[in-house]
């Protein structure tokens, strides 16, 4: 017979086993290369290093769907923006940043909080050097660390179970007009992150750092730099030809706030590049010069951040078409041969399929209404810009504008299917105009496109002049009057055409995922959440959040023998970028609604 005692000290070395069984348990570049495989956790932004947002679990279907339900919620906070991160699941715990880059740890399976963790990011200074929102896309995993951008500029490492820094880097500094908002990237141990800030005179570039210990191990700017010093790489050497005047005085743009992917069998990081700056090319003094690598796609090696190969979707860009949408991964089959390719819905309306170990274009049709453009180049893949869109000081308008046809909200990919979600603006359109009386501001907005008298409330930016020109003659999809702008367009890559659309959502906020279920979950940026049949595209589901806007993407995850549906969503308290230095955030009204994280499962509380 055992005694009590030698019971007692086996089940506490058993406990003890188990415990450090569990904490031994990390994400390693082996665990991140399989990402997505099994379904049940979701480790990195995309799911899948191909960021292919495309789950294997099948538990939820056609069949139940409507019978989905709140698990629990999780106050994310004041707010002070819309919601756009990711969030992750790994090990029972979900892990996610909110506004201002506050980073929390819940459990997954009750929502019941385990730490929170706050960078105490200086707003004031701060938010007047902020593009685009105060936003963050999401955070990485990696080694027992939770690695998470900063918008002030700074990437630090949290220990994952306890949520206490474990290392600080500094990428950049606000006050030179850069900020943090997209969501870092693990490739063979190293962090790879951006910045965004091209409306800023700044000079874009992308870093890698040593995840362990956050050492910056290499650093690649998008654009070239003062000529008559050094260029830093051959590539920028070679940039360099495509520009001319003296463009290095006004940064030159290119910034990288969103798209990251990686293939770790071609050994190969894929980055898209943001806009020139200021945005028309005239005022860049390279009318006429492609600009590199202004909206691009580089494909760099994660040892060195040595280019391989470059596609420019928009030489000389001056439209604010930013080629930072999301660049999908996928093996598919074109014309009976098999291909591994890259993918992009990109903001300027055209959606592209590349040679991903080469980056020979493949083929590129428009998926919403295009003006800007005749098509593509079927051998090159370049543009046949129309001689109009070269604005001057009067003003046209032009399809897609700056908001783009597709933007940051998450597109993903159904194997089972072949089918792309796209959520999709299909008419967006804006007027533009060079303002005649630009000159350089410091730590301004300097896109040098005129627009109208400050918007009464002073929040936001002024609405363009009327257009003087008649506009180009436009392409892509025939849209009936009076459909909707915003719609979840599902697009078959091979023959480059829709197979079905329905109408929500657009080319900014929430987002989709797609399931061995048959389904797509869609976040819809007015608050639903919905599901698709992914095949047919017919309504299953739709659930009113009542978080009104701000809206993140949907993860789905499994615990227990249970999937769950995820998501972020709610703006809260929102200071405008107008407001005094050091004054108070606005009170709460009846009418604000705070951010939640919330979860759904079969046979959860009903939402009315």
């Amino acid at each position: 017979m055992v005694s009590k005692a030698l019971s007692a000290t086996l089940i506490a070395l058993i406990g003890a086993i188990a415990a450090n069984g569990q904490t031994a348990r990390l994400v390693d570049d082996a665990t991140l290369k399989n990402a997505g495989k099994s379904g049940g956790e979701w480790l990195t932004y995309g799911l899948t290093p191909g960021e292919t947002r495309y789950s294997q679990l099948n538990q939820i279907d056609a069949s139940n769907v409507g019978k989905l339900g709140l698990a629990w919620s999780y106050d994310l906070g004041r707010g002070g923006g819309g919601q756009e991160a990711t969030p992750l699941v790994f090990n029972g715990t979900l892990y996610s940043i909110t506004n201002w880059s506050i980073v929390f740890a819940v459990d997954a399976r009750t929502g019941k909080e385990k730490w929170r963790w706050d960078p105490e990011v200086n707003q004031d200074k701060t938010r007047p050097q902020i593009c685009c929102g105060v936003v963050q896309r999401g955070i990485a995993l990696y080694q027992g660390l939770v690695i998470a951008p900063v918008i002030d500029g700074r990437l630090i490492a949290l220990d994952m179970q306890t949520g206490k820094p474990v290392w600080e880097s500094r990428v950049s500094y606000s006050q030179d007009g850069y900020t943090i908002t997209m969501a870092p990237r693990i490739a063979k141990g190293k962090v790879i992150i951006g910045v965004a800030g091209s409306e800023l005179p700044i000079r874009g570039f992308f870093d890698a750092y040593d995840a362990r210990t956050g050492k910056l191990a290499w650093r690649f700017y998008t654009v070239p730099g003062d000529p008559s010093k050094p260029f830093e790489n051959p590539a920028l050497k070679k940039a360099a030809e495509t520009w001319s005047g003296d463009w290095w005085k006004l940064g030159g743009g290119g910034s990288l706030w969103d798209a990251i992917s990686y293939d770790p069998e071609a050994d190969l990081i894929y980055v898209g590049t943001g806009n020139g700056g200021p945005w028309p090319e005239d005022l860049r003094k390279s009318k006429g010069k492609d600009n590199l690598y202004v909206c691009s796609i580089l494909a760099v090696k994660p040892d060195t951040g040595e280019l391989k190969w470059y596609y420019q979707n928009v030489p000389g860009d001056s439209w604010d078409f930013d080629s930072v949408q999301q660049l999908l991964l996928a093996d598919i089959t074109i014309k009976g041969q098999p291909r591994k390719v890259i993918m992009q819905a990109n903001k300027n309306g055209f959606y592209y399929v590349l040679d991903r170990l080469t980056g020979q274009f493949i083929s590129g049709q428009p998926f919403a209404k295009v003006t800007w453009a005749r098509g593509l180049d079927e051998r090159t893949g370049r543009p046949f810009i129309n001689p109009e869109a070269h604005y001057g000081a009067e003003a046209i308008q032009i399809s897609p504008g700056p908001g783009g046809a597709h933007n940051w909200s998450p597109m993903s990919f159904n194997p089972a299917t072949g089918l792309v979600y796209i959520p999709t603006s299909l008419a967006s359109s804006s007027v533009f105009a060079i303002d005649p009386e630009f000159v350089k501001k410091p730590n301004q907005s300097n896109i040098g496109v005129r627009r109208g008298p400050p918007p009464a409330n002073g929040v936001g930016l002024p609405p363009p002049p009327p257009a003087t020109l008649p506009p180009p003659p436009a392409i892509g999809p025939t849209i009936a009057e009076g459909t909707p702008n915003g719609a979840l367009v599902a697009w078959d890559p091979v023959t480059q055409t829709q197979r079905w659309q329905n109408p929500g959502g657009g080319s900014i906020g929430g987002g989709t995922v797609t399931t061995a279920g048959n389904l797509v979950f869609q976040v819809i940026p007015d608050g639903r959440l919905i599901a698709y049949s992914a095949d047919k595209g017919e309504k299953l589901i739709e659930i009113q959040t009542g978080l009104k806007g701000g809206m993140a993407p949907p993860i789905t995850y499994e615990l227990d023998g249970k999937q769950y549906v995820a998501l972020m969503g709610g703006t809260g308290i929102v200071v405008a970028r107008s407001s005094e230095p050091g004054a108070p955030p606005p009170a709460p009204t009846d009418q604000t609604v705070f951010p939640k994280l919330m979860v759904f499962v079969l046979g959860g509380k009903p939402l009315l």
